[in-house]
Parts: C-alpha cells; structure tokens; sequence
C-alpha cells in the first residue's frame, strides 16, 4: 500500500502505531487498573475508605502526570500480546484470528461495563463493532479507513463474566468504500448483538 500511497501512513495525522516494550511494570499496571475501574463502581465503603482512596489516587495522578506522552508514543494500545492491547478504554478482549476473511476475538464484561440489571450497557457494544471494523479493514489489507456509519441490532442480554466471541468481516468493497458486518455470541453461539457499518477509505491529507 505504501508502494502506491507514498502518504498512507500521515493520513489524518495518523500516528505510525509499533508495538511497544514498556518493561514490565506495565502489564501488572493495566491489569491492576482494570480491577480498579471495576471497583470504582461497584464499591460502597465508609466515606472515610472514599477519602484515602482518592488521596491514593490523588498520589498515582502525580507519579504519572510528568510522563504524559503523544498519541502513538505511550504503551496503551500497543500491546497485542496483552488483553484490549493494553488500552483500558476496550475490553480486555484477545484476538484468535486476524486474517483477510475476516477477525475473530475473544471478549469477557466486567462490573466497569454493566448498564444495570448486570448486563453490559448498550453502549458499550458500538465501541467493541467499531474497533472490530477497524481491525477487519487493517486484516483485509485495506488503507486506512475511518467510520462512516455504524448500526447495532441488540437481540440478547450481554452478560458480564462470560468469554464472548466477537466476529467481523468486510462483506462488499466499492472503492473507496468497504461495507462490514460484525456479530457477538456466547458460549453456547446464541447470537447476542450483530453490527454492520461502512468503512471510507482516506484520501492524502483527509483527516
């Protein structure tokens, strides 16, 4: 691709994302973090325990703040030996298949993603399509593409706890312009969310 786009990797400013190697502090760290935003809400404790916890956190804040780094510069989602590529911002999921028919991956909720009655919120689910699609179009040897819509049908409760399995696939290219399909099941392959989506290849310079 670059052979014919000499820009492919300055579209929209995109950073050039590399793996990463921040040593080993840094699996530990997002592995305590994700317990931590697990706890965050669903903890009750004294409002004294609230106190110390946000001075400890208020302690973290300051350890880290000095290494702010540029998109592209710092670990977190760089990591694809680590589960969500070490970005708290997914779920943990790991990939089991990233090939040009399609991707495949591994995903559990946790209590951070209920939306009540311990069911993952709805809007959680855009965000795990949406990241699916881009990794179908980066499997499927595609430019970078950005969203152009993204429709979710909701046909189950998606449970927490559960090892899901994520599915996406491009099912028609027209140019510039790569319509895909996702799908999210449970263990027993009871079909819980389905996703389709267009996928618009950038031009130099687009943003």
């Amino acid at each position: 691709m670059t052979d014919t786009d000499p820009e492919y990797e300055k579209h929209g400013g995109f950073p050039v994302f590399e793996s990463a190697d921040p040593g080993p502090g840094f699996e530990p760290f997002v592995t305590g973090m994700r317990r931590l935003q697990d706890l965050a809400v669903s903890a009750d404790p004294d409002s004294d325990t609230w106190v110390e916890a946000a001075e400890r956190v208020a302690e973290l804040v300051a350890l880290l703040e000095p290494s702010v780094a540029d998109e592209g510069a710092a670990p977190a989602g760089r990591m694809p030996s680590m589960p969500g590529a070490g970005n708290l911002l997914m779920p943990p999921f790991r990939v089991t298949k990233m090939a040009p028919d399609g991707v495949e991956l591994t995903v559990p909720f946790s209590r951070f993603h209920v939306g009540g009655n311990y069911a993952v919120h709805g809007g959680v689910l855009p965000l795990l399509f949406d990241s699916v699609f881009g990794m179908v179009i980066h499997a499927g040897g595609r430019p970078i593409s950005r969203t152009g819509f993204l429709h979710v049908d909701y046909r189950k409760v998606t449970p927490i706890d559960t090892k899901l399995t994520a599915r996406g696939w491009i099912r028609e290219v027209d140019g510039r312009k790569a319509f895909v399909n996702a799908e999210l099941r449970d263990p027993d392959g009871a079909l819980l969310a389905e996703a389709n989506g267009l996928m618009i290849r950038l031009l130099p310079g687009q943003p």
